[in-house]
């Protein structure tokens, strides 16, 4: 197991070229100039945790007013007048912004949109340090090679956050280094502790719902879900299992506990598009030949999740109606986060051999109160139609059913018995029962 190489001073590669880091005032001018002309540029950046703080820093000093285009973006980034945040998924750093622009879009099409609507001027990349004139983009490929090629297209600037802590992966992830217009040096955190599991009665019904995911997913079939205690649970169930495949657009650490039981396929790669997690997670998939980071695009296609066998979806959402429609986007119709992967997996999952797509969640919404199961979503709808919809309760299954029956099956093996009897009534002024 190796980490993450280091990167120190100048560099000169095998063709003799002397690839220096700018500084940050030469970076403040080049942005400038590039900028004069343009009226509020658009500046589109990694996101999740690999956001290039220390970059994104000096361009914002750089420019009075600008979008700030970023993926589920954290707290931290710049929040000030002058700046519009703009995204197709809403992160913590953008969630109560009040210059917030929801771009509404599913995760396979948001690369496109860098080449129809919003086209950028300015491109910001973390990438790990060099190895023989290349640079990777290591944890967060995602939709950063089209809006490089967006970018370049428009005569744009591409800049890069060359950070040692950055594991080198291979795929799409790999740029020469040359391709940037400049570089800087910072030695930024990206790896985060596993988070403990979870305790007490939040901790007993997340091991149900895992159990029970798991419980449908047999040996050979391959997975996508995300981050969080549900899929964490469901993972630790899969150790069994042999010759499992992940394509997914995200992973964390619980990929190595799969590692560690022998429960991968040692001939399918690990094909993801960006991932998360502590640094054990960041040395494992550091030039891991096994790791394949694609682009959104690839990833998230459809047609490419229906090919993969025995697909299985693990999705979870904040609310789910007796109609089998899930609201995993919004709060009291305030934009939470954004469609995301969850509608490109859905479908592609239920195309495939043997695939099924599963949505994961508990009953009881403990904070608010209120039960996750409701007669009919008065937000806007998510996503809908899955394979079945599993709480701590049991499994309700859902496809391939009347609707009567899945409304049958929701209330009776998903919804919190204290609410069964409501959603009974409820259901009879649906014309479900």
């Amino acid at each position: 197991m190796r980490g993450p190489c280091a990167a120190h001073g100048v560099r000169r590669w095998d063709n003799g070229r002397v690839n220096a880091p700018m500084s940050a005032e030469s970076v403040t001018t080049t942005v400038r100039e590039h900028c004069a002309t343009i009226k509020t540029p658009r500046v589109v950046c990694s996101g999740n945790v690999a956001v290039p703080h220390a970059l994104l820093r000096i361009v914002d000093s750089a420019l009075t007013e600008y979008r700030l285009n970023v993926l589920n973006a954290p707290k931290g980034i710049p929040d000030r007048e002058g700046v519009i945040h703009e995204t197709s998924f809403v992160g913590a750093g953008m969630r109560s912004s009040s210059s917030l622009q929801y771009v509404p879009a599913r995760l396979s099409l948001v690369p496109t949109l860098f080449s129809r609507t919003l086209h950028p001027d300015i491109v910001l990349v973390h990438t790990s340090a060099p190895v023989d004139g290349k640079v990777s983009l290591g944890i967060e490929v995602n939709v950063m090679p089209a809006a490089i090629e967006a970018v370049r297209r428009r005569g744009g600037l591409v800049f890069a956050q060359v950070n040692e802590r950055m594991p080198y992966t291979f795929g799409d992830a790999e740029y020469d280094l040359d391709l940037f217009d400049g570089w800087i040096e910072a030695d930024d955190v990206i790896a985060h502790p596993r988070p403990p599991k979870p305790g007490g009665e939040r901790g007993e019904s997340a091991a149900v719902i895992g159990d029970l995911c798991a419980s449908r997913v047999g040996s050979g079939s391959t997975l996508q879900m995300g981050i969080g205690e549900v899929p964490d649970a469901t993972l630790a169930g899969l150790t069994a299992r042999r010759n499992l495949g992940l394509w997914t657009e995200m992973f964390s650490d619980g990929v190595l506990d799969l590692q560690d039981a022998g429960a991968l396929d040692p001939d399918r790669y690990v094909t993801a598009s960006f991932m998360m997690g502590s640094q054990e997670l960041m040395e494992w998939v550091h030039r891991n030949e096994q790791v394949l980071m694609l682009r959104t695009e690839t990833i998230n296609a459809p047609s490419n999740i229906a090919k993969q066998p025995g697909m299985t979806s693990i999705n979870t959402a904040l609310q789910v109606d007796l109609f089998a429609q899930a609201n995993a986007s919004r709060r009291r119709a305030r934009i939470h986060s954004g469609f995301g992967g969850q509608t490109d997996f859905i479908v592609g999952a239920l195309h495939a051999v043997g695939g099924q797509a599963i949505m994961a969640l508990r009953s009881w919404h403990p904070k608010a109160n209120v039960s996750t199961v409701v007669p009919l979503i008065d937000e806007p709808v998510t996503s809908f139609q899955m394979s079945a919809i599993v709480t701590e309760q049991g499994i309700a299954e859902v496809a391939g059913r009347p609707e009567k029956d899945q409304a049958a099956a929701i209330i009776e093996n998903a919804a919190h018995p204290s609410v069964r009897e409501e959603l009974w009534e409820e259901a009879g002024y649906l014309g479900l029962a």
